[in-house]
C-alpha cells in the first residue's frame, strides 16, 4: 500500500472566505500514483474548515449570512473566549461547517457525487494556515 502526504498553504485577506481546493486536492492524488484508495483532507487550524459542497456563488453567500446568524462575530463581548483574541465566532463556525473530508480514489481520479467539490473554509483569516493532505491506496 502507498502512503503520501502533503501540506496545502492558504492565506486569505479576508477574515472569512470559500476556496475551492479541488484542483489541488486533484494534483495530490496524481502525484500520489494512488489508482484506488482515499484521500483525507483536513484544516490543522481549529479556525478553518475543510467540506464538501457546490461551487456556487449564491449558496457561499448563503454559507456567509447563515454562519453569521448562527455565530455572529460582533459583538466581540458576547463570547468568553473572547479577551486576548477576538475570534470565538470563528471557532464556532468551524465546528458547524467541519474539519475533514474523505474522498474515494477511483481510477486515479477523486469519486465524486454530481456538483460535489472540496472547499478549505476560512473563520479567521489574514495569516498563513495549512491543510493536511493524506493518502492511502494502492
Amino acid at each position: 500500500m502507498k502512503s503520501y502526504r502533503k501540506e496545502l498553504w492558504f492565506e486569505l485577506p479576508t477574515r472569512r472566505g470559500f476556496v475551492n481546493i479541488t484542483p489541488e486536492v486533484q494534483k495530490c492524488v496524481v502525484e500520489s500514483g494512488v489508482k484506488e484508495g482515499l484521500v483525507l483532507v483536513n484544516a490543522m487550524h481549529i479556525t478553518a474548515s475543510v467540506f464538501i459542497n457546490d461551487d456556487e456563488s449564491g449558496l457561499h453567500h448563503d454559507f456567509e449570512v447563515w454562519l453569521e446568524k448562527l455565530a455572529p462575530e460582533k459583538p466581540y463581548s458576547q463570547y468568553r473566549h473572547n479577551g486576548f483574541e477576538d475570534n470565538a465566532d470563528a471557532h464556532l463556525k468551524r465546528t458547524i461547517m467541519g474539519r475533514e473530508v474523505v474522498v474515494a480514489i477511483t481510477n486515479g481520479q477523486l469519486d465524486f457525487g454530481p456538483w460535489e467539490q472540496i472547499f478549505y473554509g476560512e473563520f479567521d483569516g489574514k495569516r498563513r494556515k495549512r491543510v493536511l493532505v493524506k493518502i492511502i491506496g494502492e
